[in-house]
């Protein structure tokens, strides 16, 4: 257990040591900040529907940036072969790396809760979306870090890692989108509808707790985790 935590502390404190975190961070800000703002102004609603529509791109593309490294970087300096050599278990070194990425995303997004406070004091909102999307954001962070885990595993570079993770994370965000099922037959318009992310998604940031939304992340993040702990048995 002491193991356990340590891989966890050292995954999260590392992000603080480089500059890609203090980048993520700031770029995340402003980049929320810009699309709530802008359509809050033009539209005048207390609604955080633009923040919660826009933040799942802004993460499928800043999510990679944060674990690109988490293997590929191991593997690069040689500190995977010291990883290995401790007396704890390849999954729960898999999830010391897991929570320790989930836990600075998390707090990221949790930066911006000043905004739904704010329109609190402006006026009267339904909270229910609002956590909803919240919860939603959550989930499909997990999804983003896993895949982002997974293609860090399978190599040593660092952009490759960023660009295969963005890559898997936008198909499988915009598969169940409607410009792609609109000519799809009844098949594939299910297959490809239980399969996306964005579906899912939309459906919990609506304030709907569906427990098979819930499932769905959770499986889904499992599985590429399981799909990390394949390539880390074979001693990436």
């Amino acid at each position: 257990m002491k193991n356990n935590t340590a891989i966890f502390k050292r995954e999260f404190t590392s992000f603080f040591n480089s500059t890609i975190a203090y980048i993520f961070i700031t770029v995340f800000l402003i980049l929320s900040y810009f699309f709530f703002f802008k359509s809050f102004f033009i539209n005048g609603f207390l609604s955080m529907r633009s923040f919660f529509d826009m933040t799942p791109w802004i993460l499928l593309f800043f999510i990679p940036s944060v674990t690109m490294k988490i293997w590929a970087e191991e593997k690069r300096s040689k500190t995977n072969e010291i990883l290995f050599t401790l007396p704890v278990s390849d999954w729960n070194i898999i999830m010391g790396k897991f929570w320790g990425a989930y836990l600075f995303v998390i707090l990221t997004i949790l930066l911006t809760i000043n905004i739904p406070i704010t329109l609190l004091f402006l006026g009267k909102i339904d909270l229910g979306p609002i956590v909803g999307g919240y919860l939603g954001l959550f989930f499909l962070a997990g999804v983003y870090i896993s895949i982002g885990m997974f293609t860090s595993s399978i190599t040593s570079n660092q952009i490759i890692a960023y660009i295969l993770g963005a890559a898997i994370g936008f198909i499988f965000y915009v598969i169940s989108q409607q410009f792609v099922i609109f000519t799809a037959s009844a098949f594939f318009t299910k297959l490809f509808t239980t399969l996306g992310l964005s579906y899912h998604y939309s459906s919990i940031s609506r304030g709907v707790m569906d427990i098979y939304d819930i499932v769905y992340f959770i499986g889904f993040t499992a599985i590429f985790l399981f799909l990390n702990y394949i390539v880390v048995k074979k001693r990436i």
